[in-house]
């Protein structure tokens, strides 16, 4: 079994050069991203399957919108164990159930007869989909030590920033001119690769069935909470927004559930489920809480950026994708350097310039007309694709630089788990937004105003309120906008020293700093 360096044993002084990733850490590397980028390509594959699912099964998109609702619920539930079971039963064996459930769950919803065993398929499916990530990133950051961690977090970014890209893409094609069972088919030959990959190249864990007993009060409280969250967001664009009865009920029940389980934490002497108690580690509070901002502004832009296209332009699923595709390339432009300037100078030195990025690759879609040139917005996707390089990995590189070894697994599931929760506010709350703004101002729209209704509307309806939609769409972008100048805060505090060089100061090792309590 190949066995990954460690620097953990390095002596004092070893780790102060600047050497980059060995061959070894390098393939170990895009072994993981293999079996990663499944779980993030899915999370927005199957959305551009939605309209075709309806049709085939004579459902309501009440009812369809579960297969992706379900998904989230079921990566809500996982990740917060996802900490404790690298802790019990090593990194390798955990990233290999996750892959065999993912392509399990796969192929089962590829077969679905019925909506109902769709729904149940998909549930399966986010099950492994959600330990995905945060146990790719537990195991590389612990092959790669604190001094490389903006490089080595360069890598495990590849499929959290490519993914909202090509997912459209992928699935638009596949719908369109192939069969929509193919967007889960296609998860088996790459998932059976990735885990031959991972059966040869992961390591087995040193430290396995090492932790202490399942956390049970927290798995009561912490799960069914961040679920309850979820699902009160998701309803919130159904249910006519965030001031609805319901909605508001299912928030609010999330978030007692959330409050409980803090106070369990922060008085539990073993660790709990998730350690709240890293927050008290000032990095790690400040870069959490950047992590946060970024799911927002991320995943609000990816929900507005395709609608925009498909819309008020009327493209296609598949010609939407491949317009979002400079976000993509921009994104794999700037991580490398993103990572080195990171392992190098600290977080702090590039994450506010990759937010100035954003900031002025997201102001033309606030000032977005009927007939804005493509070639415009493709270049400022293409510049914001460079800001989410310089600002998502390093941020998460920071919160996991100044942790030892024995967190690493439950700080970057809190980590996902903040990502993903506020992608999910962020995606709620510029869906209200834009829902409103249509209705305010073609009140005759398809559906009652949403985006969805306007994009089944004839070309001949689309041309004639075009100005009236962009306008509506402009309005939402300012507030992305917003969401995405207040990242500003939090980057501003990270630290602007190397790894290294944070260690020195306190006089700790740099691999092995002590646990936070």
């Amino acid at each position: 079994m190949a066995k990954v360096p460690s620097t953990a044993a390095a002596p004092p002084g070893a780790v102060a050069r600047d050497d980059g990733l060995d061959r070894q850490t390098i393939l170990l590397g895009l072994v993981i991203v293999a079996g990663a980028v499944m779980a993030v390509l899915d999370t927005t594959i199957v959305n551009v399957a939605l309209d075709t699912l309806g049709r085939d099964f004579e459902t309501q998109l009440s009812t369809i919108q579960w297969v992706v609702t379900g998904y989230m619920l079921a990566m809500g539930t996982v990740i917060p164990l996802t900490g404790w079971a690298i802790d019990r039963f090593g990194g390798r064996r955990v990233w290999l159930t996750s892959i065999a459930l993912f392509v399990l769950g796969s192929g089962l919803s590829g077969a679905a007869w019925n909506i109902e065993s769709l729904i149940v398929f998909r549930v399966l499916q986010g099950l492994g989909g959600g330990m995905l990530m945060p146990t790719a990133m537990a195991i590389l950051t612990m092959a790669a030590g604190a001094h490389r961690m903006g490089r080595i977090m360069s890598i495990i970014g590849i499929p959290m920033l490519l993914g909202p890209v090509l997912g459209p893409v992928l699935g638009g094609w596949l719908v369109e001119d192939v069969d929509w069972r193919w967007i889960f088919f296609v998860n088996l030959p790459v998932g059976a690769l990735a885990f031959f990959l991972a059966w040869w190249k992961v390591p087995h864990d040193r430290a396995e069935h090492t932790a202490p007993g399942l956390d049970l009060r927290g798995l009561v409280l912490l799960p069914p909470g961040f679920v309850l969250l979820i699902y009160g967001l998701s309803t919130a664009t159904s249910n006519g927004g965030f001031g609805n009865a319901a909605t508001i009920g299912w928030l609010a029940g999330g978030a007692v559930l959330v409050g409980l389980f803090v106070l369990h934490s922060l008085n539990r002497r073993e660790r709990s489920l998730i350690d709240v108690r890293l927050f008290k580690d000032r990095t790690f509070a400040t870069a959490s809480f950047g992590i946060f901002l970024i799911g927002v502004a991320l995943m609000a832009a990816m929900l507005l950026i395709p609608l925009y296209y498909q819309t008020a332009r009327g493209e296609g699923a598949f010609a939407a994708g491949l317009l979002l595709a400079p976000q993509g390339l921009g994104a794999a432009t700037a991580m490398p350097l993103g990572g080195v300037i990171t392992d190098k100078f600290g977080a702090g030195r590039i994450v506010p310039f990759g937010i100035v990025l954003l900031a002025v690759g997201t102001l033309p879609f606030a000032l977005v007309q009927a007939d804005t040139s493509y070639w415009l917005l493709g270049g400022m996707l293409y510049v914001r694709g460079l800001g989410l390089g310089c600002t998502m990995m390093p941020t998460m590189s920071a919160a996991l630089v100044t942790l030892r070894r024995a967190a690493v697994s439950r700080a970057s599931s809190t980590l996902n788990i903040l990502l993903q929760l506020g992608g999910a506010i962020g995606t709620a709350l510029l869906a209200v937004i834009l829902s409103r703004q249509i209705s305010d101002r073609i009140p005759q729209a398809p559906g009652g105003g949403g985006a969805g209704g306007m994009g089944d509307a004839p070309d001949r309806v689309r041309e004639q309120v075009a100005p009236q939609l962009a306008d509506a769409f402009g309005t939402t972008f300012w507030v992305a906008l917003a969401l995405t100048a207040v990242l500003i805060i939090p980057a501003l505090l990270l630290p602007r020293q190397s790894a290294q060089q944070q260690h020195e100061q306190k006089g700790e090792d740099a691999e092995a700093p002590p646990t936070v309590l």
